[in-house]
């Protein structure tokens, strides 16, 4: 049989895993692989775009939304360095994302070669699975090895590098060209825990007077939601969520509580982590943010924790049980344990917390979301967006002024993943490529990128990209000329003491329409609804520049600014 090239080899494998997108930007080092994806019969979609970190971030987006790996690519030097943002956001976030980029030929290493670069080292300590492919004939059992690392366990990221001159080689049996299908998606190979640790588990929690479960995106990850509603029901006890794990309940379920934490939480929502004896955290690393610097809950409650991984499980709190798997098969063994001592059950009032905690928290929203000052609140802007978006939308906010005011206050309202945020390292240019990534995978959703005027500098050029493919994506824009989260912690914790941190206002509207995106300019409330229907409503690509109350001088769901 006549042996084929590394490129073809690597393009026919992405074939048989399934790959029906990949997002990515054009180098010298990546010809051959380019070439191959313009001559061979495939029915891969390659998106162009134009920065490495937008085509990570679409992969990142892809992924969170479809189940299915995210693949992205990029050329040597710059294009490597670029790419690994978004590799290293969607790593931590436990999503699968291959990072493909290409390289120098071997034979050039240790030449002064342009672009030269160790990349097995620089990708090594931020990937789940990383490997430099030397020989052609390695690619296929690579690429397995590649995809299995990034479905099983728990989820991440990989990185492959392709020399040029393996990219030419032709080494490769075809023969060996064979994948692992279930690898295509994740969770791949769940693993279920010890059902000794499941009983101890039980008996811990009907043992509590109020138990609490916190979710994180292991939950929404893992689609679990049907068990948590099952067992909580059962056992009457309320569910918060971080804000990847908003999803895992819909927040009109009555047993809902919302976010907690430092970013999105609310002193309601805390009041219900204070009120409780046992937390029962599920799919959720119990991090800073979750847990507002450790403090809620506080380092005396009783702990049961569910994760996949291993290393989370009593890192931070003294864990009672620990139930190392899957958390919709560790949710499920729970709920069937629980359900055989039925007698042991001491309902908890958790819907009486739960609707204490969201009648607080909106009480307090929707007296400034009604607000007709002259100026635009971001409560109001959350709440007309709300009003204008279907329940099944996709919504992706930035850090800054959107991730705390809709993490908070804009109701999930279905299982499954609707809010995006990159919570792992919060870098600024994510919603806008991750929210054309999700497009991509959920082409049926009307998908919404929320982003601060900060971060529409750092990703403004790829309406290009978004105009070129007829994206139907609404972009809104949070204009208030300033990287707001830190002019908001300069004014508490630096004595207002504001130091580079405001930056010249732009007419968002106006560039969008260069592009040629449909946009509009609101300043007065009274417009802003309208304008967010007629964006929404738009069939293509629509941008909303809406100028609001700076964050420094706004009431934002942060509890270090509140307090």
């Amino acid at each position: 049989m006549t042996k084929i090239n590394g490129a073809e080899a690597m393009v026919r494998m992405l074939q048989l895993y399934g790959v029906k997108h990949i997002f990515g930007l054009c180098g010298d080092t990546s010809l051959p692989f380019y070439d191959a994806l313009a001559t061979l019969d495939h029915d891969m979609q390659h998106v162009l775009t134009r920065d490495e970190r937008s085509a990570a971030y679409m992969a990142d987006g892809y992924a969170r939304v479809s189940g299915r790996v995210g693949v992205c690519e990029g050329p040597s030097g710059g294009g490597a360095t670029y790419i690994l943002p978004g590799i290293i956001e969607a790593n931590e976030s436990s999503i699968p994302v291959l990072g493909i980029t290409t390289d120098i030929a071997t034979t050039s290493r240790g030449r002064y070669t342009l672009t030269e670069l160790d990349q097995k080292s620089l990708f090594r300590p931020l990937t789940k699975w990383n490997g430099v492919l030397d020989r052609a004939d390695k690619i296929p059992e690579t690429v397995r090895a590649s995809f299995r690392a990034m479905t099983t366990g728990k989820p991440g990221a990989a990185h492959l590098c392709l020399p040029f001159d393996t990219q030419k080689e032709v080494a490769v049996d075809p023969a060996d060209l064979w994948a692992q299908p279930e690898h295509a998606r994740y969770p791949a190979w769940r693993s279920a825990p010890d059902p000794e640790a499941v009983r101890a588990a039980a008996s811990a929690i009907l043992a509590a007077r109020q138990p609490l479960f916190i979710c994180g995106g292991g939950v929404v990850i893992a689609g679990a939601g049907a068990e948590l509603t099952s067992v909580a029901g059962r056992l009457g006890a309320p569910v918060a969520t971080t804000i990847s794990g908003q999803g895992s309940l819909p927040e009109e379920h009555p047993l809902c509580v919302g976010v907690v934490g430092s970013n999105g939480g609310t002193p309601p929502t805390r009041a219900v982590v204070e009120q409780a004896d046992l937390v029962v955290f599920t799919g959720c690393r119990a991090g800073s943010v979750t847990t507002e610097r450790w403090r809620f809950p506080a380092k005396s409650t009783r702990i049961v924790h569910i994760d996949a991984d291993p290393a989370v499980i009593g890192a931070i709190y003294r864990t009672e049980v620990a139930l190392v798997g899957d958390a919709k098969l560790a949710l499920r063994a729970l709920d069937d344990e629980i359900a055989a001592r039925t007698a042991e059950i001491r309902r908890g009032n958790g819907r009486a917390l739960a609707a204490a905690a969201r009648k607080q928290k909106y009480d307090a929203f929707n007296r400034l979301a009604g607000s007709s000052e002259t100026q635009i609140l971001p409560e109001r802007l959350v709440s007309e967006l709300h009003a204008v978006l279907p329940r099944d939308a996709v919504l992706v906010c930035d850090p800054g002024t959107p991730c705390p005011y809709f993490s908070a206050f804009y109701p999930v309202q279905e299982y499954g993943r609707h809010f995006i945020s990159n919570r792992a390292h919060g870098a600024l240019g994510y919603a806008m490529s991750a929210a054309v990534g999700a497009w991509f995978g959920r082409p049926q959703a009307k998908c919404v990128a929320v982003m601060g005027d900060g971060s529409f500098g750092f990703t403004a050029g790829e309406m290009e990209t978004i105009v070129r493919h007829k994206v139907p994506l609404m972009m809104v824009v949070v204009s208030n000329s300033a990287y707001g989260w830190i002019k908001a912690g300069q004014k508490t914790g630096f004595g207002q003491r504001y130091y580079s941190v405001d930056f010249t206002r732009t007419d968002h509207a106006r560039v969008a329409e260069g592009f040629g995106v449909k946009a509009w300019r609101v300043t007065d409330p009274s417009e802003l609804k309208g304008a967010l229907a007629a964006a929404a409503e738009h069939g293509g690509p629509s941008l909303v520049d809406v100028v609001t109350q700076p964050l420094h001088e706004a009431h934002a769901p942060v509890s270090e600014w509140v307090a």
